[in-house]
């Protein structure tokens, strides 16, 4: 979504520094934090977390992962280094690259790039998207590296239809034959949006011409598709935040976030909920959407961080994470499906917690019938902390949720709508998250680590 204005003042100020080669950084010494929540419960071991980001002054916050198994390499993008900041791992998460900046993310006087995005292709390519506004129009930016993000170079724009559009949200996802997807929120007037802003977070909408679009390239980046509409009611369905995944054999599932629009001459929002659909040739159609736990609640407009994420098991097995709201209260969940979407599991609550405060939520595939879910919290009175819990389709949760981050964040300082959360293996995991500890706590950092997964 929209970064929050009270951030993005100084989210981009800052100069990023760091060679755009790809260096290694010393590895910063990492206890080993063993847990194990219940008797015959999942434990997980969890190397001390280490700050990727501290060479970019200003803040940074937003991050979101990619890994690529076959060279043992994490990436991790995100708002910072006076645009979007990335930097890289080649030995599975325990040291990280120095920062750098990605061309074409510093937008006007670097004030206007948000929204990080990444994947990599099945040959090692490395692909990163963002959002830009430039010159009345507002679109996504490609960039893509051949050799692990030593070197960035821009594919391509995806130029908007309409002059003086919205947009926001874009999430890229690559299939087996290097075909690129691009989804994203697009509006074709910026007039008709409105904003709510959050003092201590981001932006949701009020009012709005939103939906969810896909575009393809099969060149690289370099050009892509007419719009395929994901969300039924273009120009005007109520939809943002469309993840995608693409199967092994080729179908794409997205989940978005679907709101009621009440008054379609004045686009007015009501609430909202989440809705899973399916394309089985290249994004051309879209199945009917089907609304995923609808009957636990809806999402507010009021809600300003991204809701919703979804993840593929080796057994074809979907599940999806997102969070509602209530005037006094918000509860994160977890479901699935075992027929490509089309049903779905009744919804589990993933935190334990159901207090008014974001929940930041996403999951993420282990072995079959197992899956990981994260979410980004200021639960706890002492600020925002990182956290993890395994779950069973058959047994259900695993283990109680156990506390990634070592450190608390201020709560007063947004940690982005996202984080980084990548499998490396069905039993280790890598994370990442935007924090603001002592003893710099009015600044955000990224900060990374790895965790180990002993399943009962």
């Amino acid at each position: 979504m929209q970064a929050a204005r009270t951030v993005v003042r100084t989210l981009l100020a800052g100069l990023c520094a760091g060679a755009t080669a790809f260096a290694l950084a010393a590895a910063p010494a990492r206890a080993v934090v063993p847990a194990r929540a219940m008797t015959g419960s999942a434990g997980y071991t969890a190397a001390t977390p280490a700050d990727i980001s501290t060479a970019c002054a200003g803040q940074d916050a937003e991050t979101i992962s990619a890994a690529d198994p076959a060279a043992n390499a994490v990436y991790e993008v995100w708002m910072g280094c006076k645009g979007i900041g990335f930097s890289g791992s080649s030995n599975g998460g325990v040291t990280f690259g120095g920062p750098v900046t990605l061309p074409g993310s510093t937008g006007q006087k670097g004030q206007r790039s948000w929204d990080p995005a990444v994947t990599v292709a099945p040959n090692g390519t490395l692909y990163a998207a963002f959002m830009v506004s430039r010159a009345g129009q507002t679109y996504p930016t490609v960039d893509v590296s051949t050799d692990h993000g030593a070197v960035w170079r821009t594919a391509g724009v995806v130029t908007p239809p309409d002059a003086n559009n919205w947009g926001d949200r874009d999430f890229i996802a690559v299939g087996q034959d290097g075909t690129l997807y691009l989804t994203w929120d697009y509006g074709p007037s910026s007039a008709a949006v409105t904003f709510l802003c959050a003092a201590n977070g981001s932006c949701s909408f009020a009012t709005g011409d939103l939906n969810a679009v896909l575009q393809k390239s099969t060149d690289g980046g370099r050009t892509w598709s007419a719009m395929s509409h994901i969300s039924p009611g273009y120009p005007d369905s109520g939809a943002d935040s469309a993840p995608i995944l693409v199967e092994p054999g080729g179908a794409l599932d997205v989940v978005y976030q679907g709101y009621d629009v009440g008054d379609i001459p004045t686009d007015t929002l009501t609430v909202a909920y989440t809705y899973a659909t399916r394309s089985t040739d290249r994004g051309a159609t879209w199945s009917a959407p089907v609304r995923v736990g609808g009957g636990v609640g809806s999402m507010d407009t009021a809600e300003w961080w991204i809701d919703g994420a979804e993840a593929l098991g080796p057994d074809g097995t979907l599940y999806a994470t997102w969070d509602t709201q209530t005037d006094t209260g918000d509860t994160g969940w977890l479901l699935y499906s075992q027929d490509h979407g089309a049903s779905w599991s009744a919804p589990v609550r993933a935190p334990a917690d159901t207090l008014n405060v974001p929940h930041v939520m996403q999951v993420v595939a282990g072995p079959p019938g197992v899956a990981y879910v994260g979410w980004l919290s200021d639960s706890d009175p002492r600020g925002y902390a990182q956290y993890l819990r395994a779950f069973s389709t058959t047994k259900g949760w695993l283990s109680a949720p156990f506390q990634v981050s070592q450190r608390f964040g201020a709560p007063g300082v947004w940690p982005g709508d996202t984080f980084g959360f990548v499998p490396l293996s069905p039993t280790r995991l890598s994370l990442a998250w935007g924090s603001a500890v002592a003893p710099t706590a009015t600044k955000d950092d990224i900060w990374a680590t790895t965790v180990g997964v002993t399943l009962p």
